[in-house]
């Protein structure tokens, strides 16, 4: 069984910002890549996977420089979450059932892994780092499973 935990941040005005920066950085990049998959398969019958999308990051990054201040898990996840909803699609035209096509995304969220810490400053990350690194549960955390 895999655990999670989730737990509420309370940054700062600049720390919102930049997440909420990311955040659009993130769904551009799953727009993006919905069209091209999309288009792809549209104009020459070829399907485009996760692993040649992800191949293809550090070249949207040199044509992109923001998305270089973006950690590449976070940019990886983004299109980890594409795959996967592809794959839902696929297996529900399998099974018979209403498909469903993915959809661009509007609203969402990203998995940063271990470095969202680094996109906080000051006391939280002060106070969450060494409780995490000793392998301890975040204050005020729920467990997900």
């Amino acid at each position: 069984m895999r655990k999670a935990y989730k737990f509420r941040l309370s940054p700062n005005k600049q720390q919102e910002e930049k997440l909420f920066w990311t955040l659009n950085r993130c769904q551009e990049l799953y727009n993006a890549a919905l069209s091209e998959r999309k288009d792809a398969y549209r104009m020459a019958g070829k399907s485009i996977s996760y692993y040649e999308q992800k191949r293809d990051l550090p070249e949207i990054k040199e044509i992109r420089p923001e998305y270089n201040d973006i950690h590449s898990q976070v940019l990886q996840d983004v299109l980890l979450r594409l795959k996967r909803a592809f794959d839902r699609f696929f297996e529900r035209v399998k099974n018979g059932e209403k498909p469903g096509y993915p959809g661009r995304r509007i609203v969402g969220s990203y998995w940063a892994q271990q470095r969202l810490l680094e996109l906080m400053e000051g006391s939280m990350h002060a106070s969450l780092t060494p409780n995490l690194e000793r392998g301890g549960r975040p204050e005020h955390a729920r467990t997900a499973t």
